[in-house]
């Protein structure tokens, strides 16, 4: 009996090790996504490039009307941001984000609101895919769906 409890309590303590690593992780893969939305805000395209993996990519889906797809460029993104109007603010925020980590890969799914300045935009999904290169998170791929309609916290 007390060699079970001995063995149990064991396989507890190795089971808690990877839940611990496992929620740093989502912790780094979280902070490399926030990195985006401060450097949208800030208009800080060094934070920007800081992200993203050099051979990333952003692909859009914005459904008003006939569904398009918009393949850019990280360094695109970044001049869009760099030359928007002065005094204005991009804030983009995520919501309720699912963080899927297995080894040097990770996904984050998450519901989003854009705000142009504090009047509200438009909403979607931000699906991120990261690798990590080295002791860093990076972000390979963004896309996002783009709409009016259907939003919640639109505040």
């Amino acid at each position: 009996m007390i060699a079970r409890s001995v063995i149990l309590a064991a396989l507890l303590a190795i089971g808690a090790v990877p839940v611990h690593a496992q929620d740093s992780e989502r912790s780094a893969v979280l902070a490399t996504v926030q990195k985006v939305f401060d450097a949208m805000r800030t208009r800080d395209t060094a934070l920007l490039r800081q992200a993203f993996d050099t051979s990333a990519r952003l692909a859009g889906v914005a459904t008003r009307g006939t569904p398009t797809v918009r393949l850019t460029a990280p360094s695109a993104f970044g001049a869009a941001i760099a030359s928007a109007p002065a005094g204005d603010v991009w804030n983009e925020r995520i919501w309720e984000p699912e963080v899927r980590i297995d080894g040097d890969v990770a996904q984050v799914w998450a519901y989003y609101t854009f705000h142009l300045n504090k009047t509200f935009s438009h909403c979607g999904v931000d699906a991120f895919m990261l690798l990590k290169v080295g002791t860093e998170w990076k972000i390979t791929q963004l896309a996002d769906s783009r709409r009016k309609t259907g939003c919640t916290h639109t505040e």
